[in-house]
């Protein structure tokens, strides 16, 4: 399947990553430290490379592969972050599941709400996965909005579920299925079709977290 075309929506586009980005990218992670570290996937085993010329190199095997799909988010055509669709599964699963990270700077311009969204349809329409998931650790509330916004469906807690900044933390998992969008992610947000409460945790899950 042809992904290279890229999706847009107003000043916001994602396409998928280019080895030439990988400066570019991690300059952006060494001067966004202090924001992106809290929510960073880290290994038990100990530091990995932080080098982005081989962490671009690997994503992009593994879209080769069929595995993933590795994107930059832009806006008005600077980099602004990424998302990758990861975990991609076929046949009787046909699922998969979306991380991301966007820039300080570029906070609050709507980039990763309307990037999830066009994903979520590149999946769904060109991909013809089933099942979309979002994990997110119960303190990022700049990432529950997110799901909020586009009604991603709560579908509970995930004990010490992601290695994330040294430790294994609890995760809210949050889904949609393509039956759920019939339109799709961003036709729904954008016409204000979304379900007020499809993300709403549960006091209880919000007590153990």
């Amino acid at each position: 399947m042809d992904l290279t075309a890229p999706r847009r929506h107003g000043p916001i586009s994602i396409r998928l990553v280019r080895q030439r980005d990988a400066r570019t990218l991690q300059t952006e992670l060494l001067s966004n430290r202090a924001w992106l570290q809290p929510w960073e996937a880290t290994s038990p085993d100990g530091p990995v490379s932080f080098d982005m010329r081989i962490g671009v190199r690997r994503l992009l095997q593994q879209y080769r592969d069929g595995s993933g799909v590795p994107f930059v988010m832009e806006y008005d055509g600077e980099v602004a972050g990424q998302l990758n669709v990861w975990g991609i599964a076929r046949g009787s699963l046909a699922s998969a599941t979306i991380g991301y990270w966007v820039s300080k700077r570029y906070a609050g311009r709507g980039i990763t709400p309307t990037a999830v969204a066009m994903a979520t349809d590149v999946c769904f329409t060109q991909l013809r996965l089933h099942r979309m998931e979002i994990c997110i650790r119960p303190e990022n509330r700049a990432s529950l909005r997110v799901v909020e916004k586009l009604g991603f469906r709560y579908e509970g807690l995930r004990r010490r579920f992601i290695h994330i900044d040294g430790d294994w933390r609890d995760h809210y998992a949050f889904a949609l299925v393509r039956e759920d969008v019939p339109d799709g992610v961003l036709q729904r947000w954008v016409s204000g079709r979304v379900p007020q409460d499809a993300a709403v945790v549960p006091p209880a899950d919000r007590l153990h977290a």
